[in-house]
């Protein structure tokens, strides 16, 4: 058994009202997984390495549950414009681009490493209707031991003719890009329709056939704008709600089902996803750039939905997914102020816990430092200003506000350093 120690100062989310926190302590790390926390060495591990981070505070790495890798060279362009311009004058053109293998290639490089320099070891990423080039992501993600959920994304209606593949193509590449991937490690693929609007319900059903065929999740936009979640029940006649059009076809059965943004929920929309476990993703930049509207995140949670938090870059400006907690209360505080009668706000204990304990969950147990959770940490520090001495959560909180990837001075996934 190959047991490392970590010293420091130590935090991670119990529940969403709940920070642990441990000051000076020993973290026991036993192939890769947490052993322990201790406030001394145990005896039994007097001869084991360690590495001293001094004031340096111990946090579980981030999960980012909605973010577009072939967006990252859009992020900050086209801030002023609502979602279908957004879509059509930027998105669609830039994603285009990804025939080009050697462009998608550059693009992913910058992304996976961008990924690990903020702190997110966890990520569910859509990438582009092209399957060479997000096989490339894949493999990327793989090589990096980053932990993940990768789709090539279908779109066979509704979209520019450059980037709109007919259903049959649609539906024989994505049963090719699950076969080629069904024995990986970190990283698994999940069905990526891309939303409803750019689906025929030929596709959608398809899409759940497979979904049974080879035991994967789906990963999609939900309601995520009044002119989406109206649009996608005219596409689909019949359809009581945004949600029932994945739940009919079978696609939340099989696997993590993933629906970002959520921002105008129906009832039905909310039996649906606590039905099914289904996670709704928060993505807060995305929200106030090109969408307009502010998922209800508490009502969401007392429904008993289980939120969690996306950077949803190129709609978010930044892949940091601190900046997404900090932004998560600062939003429940609008929500509140202008309809106190739909959401409240929350604490900053339960925006880090959507972002970590909750989204690790999706990938296993990650997203703690709990004993049996997998040793994806990163470290905290010089967060205080000089002669004033804060305590971890206070650092942490810190950071998420007014920090950056210099802040974060080690990285480990199944810990092993990066």
């Amino acid at each position: 058994m190959a047991v490392q120690i970590h010293h420091g100062d130590i935090l991670y989310a119990i529940d969403k009202d709940n920070l642990q926190s441990y000051t000076d302590s020993y973290i026991v790390v036993a192939d890769g997984k947490v052993e322990g926390i201790y406030d001394k060495i145990p005896p039994q591990y007097a001869d084991a390495p360690v590495t001293d981070h001094g004031r340096g505070v111990i946090i579980p790495a981030f999960s980012d549950l909605h973010v577009h890798a072939s967006q990252y060279v859009e992020r900050g362009l086209g801030m002023d414009c609502l979602l279908y311009n957004w879509l059509n004058d930027y998105t669609f053109p830039q994603e285009a681009k990804f025939s080009d293998l050697e462009y998608a290639k550059n693009t992913y490089d910058a992304f996976v490493d961008d990924l690990i320099l903020n702190g997110t070891f966890h990520a569910c990423i859509l990438a582009t209707i092209h399957r060479p080039a997000t096989n490339y992501l894949f493999s990327k993600m793989e090589e990096k031991g980053l932990y993940g959920l990768v789709g090539k994304v279908n779109m066979n209606t509704a979209s520019p003719e450059y980037l709109c593949e007919t259903t049959e193509e649609s539906l024989a590449e994505t049963e090719e890009f699950l076969k080629e991937h069904m024995n990986t490690t970190t990283v698994k693929p999940i069905i990526t329709p891309r939303f409803a609007p750019t689906c025929s319900k030929e596709l959608i059903d398809g899409l759940g056939k497979l979904a049974e065929k080879y035991k994967v999740g789906v990963h999609t936009h939900v309601v995520e704008s009044k002119w989406e979640a109206q649009e996608a029940l005219n596409c689909f006649p019949g359809y009581g709600s945004d949600s029932e059009i994945y739940e009919r076809a079978g696609l939340l059965d099989h696997g993590p089902s993933v629906f970002a943004h959520v921002i105008f929920p129906t009832e039905e929309d909310i039996r649906i996803m606590k039905k099914h476990g289904t996670v709704a993703v928060h993505c807060p930049d995305a929200t106030t750039n090109v969408i307009a509207g502010i998922m209800p995140l508490s009502a969401l949670q007392d429904s008993g939905v289980n939120v969690v938090v996306g950077s949803d870059v190129g709609g978010g400006h930044h892949l940091a997914i601190y900046k997404q907690i900090a932004r998560a209360v600062q939003l429940s505080k609008l929500k509140e102020f202008y309809e106190p009668d739909v959401s409240k706000t929350i604490s900053f204990a339960n925006a880090f816990y959507c972002a970590t304990k909750v989204g690790g969950s999706v990938f296993g147990k990650m997203g703690s430092l709990e004993e049996g959770y997998h040793f994806n940490a990163i470290v905290i520090d010089n967060m205080e200003d000089k002669g004033i001495q804060l305590t971890p959560a206070e650092r942490v909180e810190r950071f998420c506000y007014i920090g950056d990837d210099r802040n974060i001075v080690a990285r480990y996934i199944d810990g092993k350093p990066l």
